[in-house]
């Protein structure tokens, strides 16, 4: 897989850190797939904004209608690009939602939407994507993981926090598995970006909101409070942007050169120490039960 001119295919690209990535891997010279739904419908404008940059800056940035949460729509896309190329060369998984309020007033089923959104929609693109790259024995898969899965957890984002710990995992899982096949596995690790990106502002609610009044009357103004304090430990220029830039520069890098997990968290939630510490013992444990070749690609 050569260092520019690679074919990637990025989920969840309408706004925030995919809409960011999108551009700024097709303004490195990469045919940069951006998946989205609705494409004719709610995010036309955001296929009008892709269609226009690409334009302008005369890049490869092509919109396609990708729902991660409809098996059929991912298999549509994921066949559209290979027939198109004959192959993809960087899966980037950065679909996902957040929602805001008491973990007790979601009901069951608002956890299991959540869920699938962000985690069974990767296994979705995964079952699509990977045959390609194990056939060709080569690739990359990028997760976009949170620091809320090693890091500080305020409360009132807990069913988002269990959803992008359960992502987070299973990267670690396939990261290992894919190892021998040649495809390669990075993990970015955002911290809380509370401007350039529509988590907060498009984040959903409970749904029972007798249960949710009930924790207002305890914990009231609660997420005003961290969303402020997580606003105010952000360095100056730290912008969502950062994410992006970062990405770009790992799809750069040549294949086995490219790192394990990046944290890019300017508030500092501690994730990046209790991470390292995780993934020393993996490479530890992994060597201890001969399966130290797990740890790099197979070329």
């Amino acid at each position: 897989m050569s260092t520019t001119g690679n074919v990637v295919v990025i989920t969840g690209a309408s706004s925030g850190f995919g809409a960011l990535t999108a551009r700024a891997l097709a303004d490195a010279g990469h045919t940069v797939y951006a998946g989205m739904r609705q494409t004719t419908g709610r995010n036309a404008p955001q296929v009008q904004a892709a269609t226009d940059y690409a334009n302008e800056r005369h890049v490869d940035l092509r919109s396609i209608e990708l729902d991660v949460n409809s098996q059929d729509s991912v298999d549509t896309a994921i066949a559209r690009i290979e027939a198109e190329h004959g192959h993809i060369d960087v899966l980037i998984h950065n679909a996902g939602h957040m929602v805001t309020g008491p973990a007790e007033a979601f009901t069951t089923d608002q956890l299991a939407e959540l869920y699938n959104v962000n985690v069974l929609s990767t296994q979705r693109v995964n079952r699509a994507a990977l045959p390609g790259m194990r056939r060709r024995g080569q690739g990359l898969v990028l997760w976009v993981s949170s620091t809320s899965v090693k890091g500080g957890t305020p409360p009132y984002l807990a069913p988002y926090f269990a959803a992008k710990a359960a992502m987070d995992s299973l990267a670690v899982s396939y990261a290992g598995e894919l190892a021998r096949w040649g495809v390669e596995t990075s993990i970015i690790v955002p911290g809380s970006f509370t401007s350039g990106t529509n988590h907060f502002a498009h984040s959903g609610h409970p749904y029972d909101s007798t249960v949710a009044a009930e924790y207002e009357t305890k914990y009231a103004g609660l997420m005003d409070q961290v969303a402020t304090k997580l606003a105010a430990l952000a360095p100056e220029g730290a912008t969502a942007s950062l994410v992006s830039d970062e990405i770009a520069r790992i799809v750069a890098l040549p294949a086995g050169q490219r790192p394990y997990r990046v944290h890019i968290d300017p508030a500092d939630d501690g994730s990046e120490e209790v991470s390292d510490t995780a993934d020393r013992i993996r490479r530890e444990f992994l060597t201890r039960i001969d399966l130290a070749d797990l740890l790099t690609i197979q070329r």
